[in-house]
């Protein structure tokens, strides 16, 4: 008889336990874990080793381990870490199809290009889904009322999230994702004399501010000349006798992104001289066509038009420090 109650205590406390414990087993993953177990692998571009990956897996170094387990997206152990809701929402009819239409709703927020198909959510507010984590910097204070918010540019446009490289973060990808709308500047870039961009020694946003300026056009500091001057500092000054165009703006003179003349010069000397300066005429010395002459002691126009042309003499034409102030000699801006 106590076997037999022995027996059916026993049944019972095992339909208890299997009450208790069963469903909890069997239970429908939440959050980004419900998103991945279809989304894996086979569908998804490796992120794995991405700042946004989502659970992967730690690797066997204590120290890998650690550094992984500390990064901003993906970080298992830290609650309060962004995940695939965090971007796309909670998403509830992508993630349960209801009945009726042959195609799953789309996610609550969708990002570029989805299966082919341009997103149908406003740049502004796909903009601002990233800006709930990046905005706590000065590179992107300006963000709002720049060039290219003003045009309708989301952050999606240039930045992938799914994968393990973004092109725009890579010094020698990164021309390439801005040519797709500025052709222009990859036409300039192909020319003889460049900045070495296509060498991948240097990349658009070594001069440009892409998420917004004080400067113009985007550039990193509020100023053409300071912008050049971070790496040209030579050309800062200050001069004795300053060369007023160098001192107003390099463009005046240069086209930064590529030029068929040399040091990316918008015209060869003395053309470019000229559109400032009145052609030497003392004696017919530079005057095109002018002979040879006594008056011209023995000079050639081929001295003005040939060669470094004008830089011949003018040597230092971003600025000059000879003659002195005090020399009673024209400020030439010769060495």
């Amino acid at each position: 008889m106590n076997t037999t109650k022995f027996k059916i205590a026993i049944s019972i406390l095992g339909i208890c336990l299997l009450g208790m414990f069963g469903p909890a087993q069997a239970a429908e993953p939440v959050g980004a874990a419900l998103c991945v177990s279809c989304h894996d692998e086979e569908d998804l571009p490796d992120m794995s080793n991405s700042p946004h990956a989502i659970g992967v897996k730690k690797p066997p170094m204590s120290a890998a381990a650690k550094a992984l387990a500390s990064r901003p997206m993906g970080d298992v152990l830290n609650s309060g870490a962004p995940d695939c809701i965090t971007c796309h929402g909670a998403s509830d009819k992508h993630a349960h199809k209801p009945p009726g239409p042959d195609l799953r709703p789309r996610p609550d927020r969708t990002f570029n290009k989805v299966f082919g198909k341009v997103s149908a959510i406003p740049e502004a507010d796909r903009s601002r889904v990233c800006q709930s984590c990046h905005d706590k910097d000065s590179k992107r204070a300006l963000w709002v009322g720049s060039q290219h918010q003003a045009a309708d540019v989301a952050c999606d446009s240039c930045h992938q999230v799914h994968t393990n490289k973004d092109k725009v973060l890579n010094k020698i990808t990164q021309p390439d994702v801005c040519y797709t709308c500025h052709k222009e500047q990859r036409t300039q870039m192909n020319k003889p004399s460049h900045h070495p961009v296509p060498e991948g020694k240097m990349t658009c946003s070594d001069c440009h501010n892409t998420h917004g300026s004080a400067g113009p056009k985007l550039a990193k500091r509020d100023s053409t000349n300071a912008t050049c001057y971070t790496c040209h500092a030579e050309k800062r000054g200050p001069f004795v006798h300053q060369h007023d165009p160098v001192a107003e703006d390099c463009s005046n003179c240069h086209t930064p992104h590529g030029s068929t003349v040399a040091a990316m010069l918008k015209t060869r000397a003395p053309l470019l001289c000229q559109q400032c300066h009145t052609p030497h005429v003392a004696g017919g010395v530079g005057a095109l066509g002018a002979p040879v002459t006594a008056q011209t002691g023995g000079k050639n126009v081929a001295n003005i038009w040939q060669g470094r042309s004008c830089m011949n003499c003018h040597t230092q034409v971003h600025g000059s420090n000879s003659p002195s102030a005090t020399n009673a000699t024209l400020p030439l801006l010769m060495r």
